[in-house]
């Protein structure tokens, strides 16, 4: 069974239940306390000798596993389907880490592994007891001797952006939030509340703010511009339609027959419509106010630590990521902006730092560059 393992920061993995106290977990929860951990050195539940890391992110909507050496070296990944326990039935999600787990491993001699970190949405899950004994029977099956430690996924994200202990965290993917850190640890959190409270400038925000001014418009008996005209021929499939109700109608049935949290399809639409649709534009800079107020909610003025862009909102080439880099810009123009795009190797890298404290910075480095 994985050993239980204390972690400044951070949940501990084991076949029981919650260890110490962690950080405000990702959803904007406290951590849950639970019994006291073992003791030991955090990390250092592997064999004598084990000088590799594994770092495993597991979001909603993908799971990758990533083992490294103690140069840098990516020797083995794996990837799967979502694995969340908050969105996927358990059995779903143990299927899809078993999967980036064992190919992730088919390389490298799951022993060797001397310590692993997990990222994910929804950190809290891990630790229930029910949740927890399984995981660990998964984790002794892959032939992993280590214990684990787990941490929010936004954790993983800021520390695959940059190898400083303080700064800030901007997400906007399927969901939003900001995170100032200190010490490699979520010091303050805004938003990451979820679709239905907040997640404000996320892919889900934008695809309803679309629907919404869609069927506003149409009621107001005006012609949607190309934007709307997207939205309703994407959820509908009428390329010619009558601005009435039985459209806005058709709209919304169609919109309400997919999970809520499927309207972050149609960010895109919003995209692909900058600068030709000023609805679009619209739409992209109310997002873009929201990241960045919520960045001023977390920084001084004059803070120069770093600030780590991750999602694919603000990862990728698109209009709201040159939004929101160049509002974060002109308001703390000594702070290195930065773009954070491997979670799974931020774990890796918070794995192998426990290792090998003295390279840590040098690891980063080979890392990611």
């Amino acid at each position: 069974m994985a050993k239980t393992e204390g972690w400044p920061g951070g949940r501990v993995g084991s076949g029981g239940p919650a260890g110490p106290d962690g950080p405000v977990a990702s959803s904007g929860r406290a951590a849950s306390s639970g019994p006291a951990a073992s003791s030991g050195r955090a990390g250092s539940a592997g064999p004598a000798g084990a000088s590799l890391a594994l770092g495993l992110d597991i979001g909603g909507t993908s799971t990758r596993a990533i083992v490294i050496d103690g140069a840098g070296r990516r020797l083995g990944s794996g990837r799967a389907d979502g694995a969340n326990v908050t969105s996927h039935a358990l059995e779903k999600a143990l299927d899809a880490v078993s999967a980036a787990l064992t190919a992730a491993l088919a390389s490298v001699d799951p022993a060797q592994v001397g310590a692993a970190v997990i990222a994910t949405a929804g950190d809290h899950n891990l630790t229930r007891p029910e949740v927890a004994e399984r995981f660990a029977a998964l984790w002794t099956s892959a032939g992993l001797n280590c214990g684990y430690r787990v941490v929010p996924d936004a954790v993983g994200a800021f520390v695959a952006g940059t190898a400083a202990p303080d700064g800030t965290l901007v997400l906007s993917g399927t969901g939003a939030i900001t995170v100032r850190f200190a010490d490699r640890a979520p010091a303050q959190l805004v938003d990451g509340h979820g679709w239905l409270l907040g997640d404000l400038g996320s892919g889900f925000w934008l695809g309803r703010e679309a629907v919404r001014r869609t069927i506003d418009t149409i009621d107001r008996c005006e012609r949607p511009g190309p934007l709307g005209r997207a939205v309703v021929q994407t959820l509908t499939g009428a390329t010619d339609f009558t601005l009435s109700r039985a459209t806005t109608n058709e709209v919304v049935l169609a919109v309400h027959r997919r999970p809520p949290v499927a309207l972050s399809s149609l960010a895109p639409l919003v995209t692909a419509n900058a600068g030709v649709d000023p609805e679009a534009d619209r739409i992209l800079a109310a997002a873009a106010d929201h990241l960045l107020t919520g960045a001023g909610s977390v920084r001084s003025p004059d803070d120069a630590t770093p600030i780590v862009l991750a999602g694919s909102l603000l990862t990728g080439d698109t209009p709201l990521a040159a939004l929101v880099r160049g509002g974060l810009t002109e308001r703390w123009p000594h702070a290195d902006v930065r773009v954070a795009l491997d979670g799974a190797a931020g774990a890796a890298w918070l794995a192998a730092r426990s290792l090998d404290p003295d390279g840590a910075d040098r690891l980063h480095a080979a890392l990611f560059g």
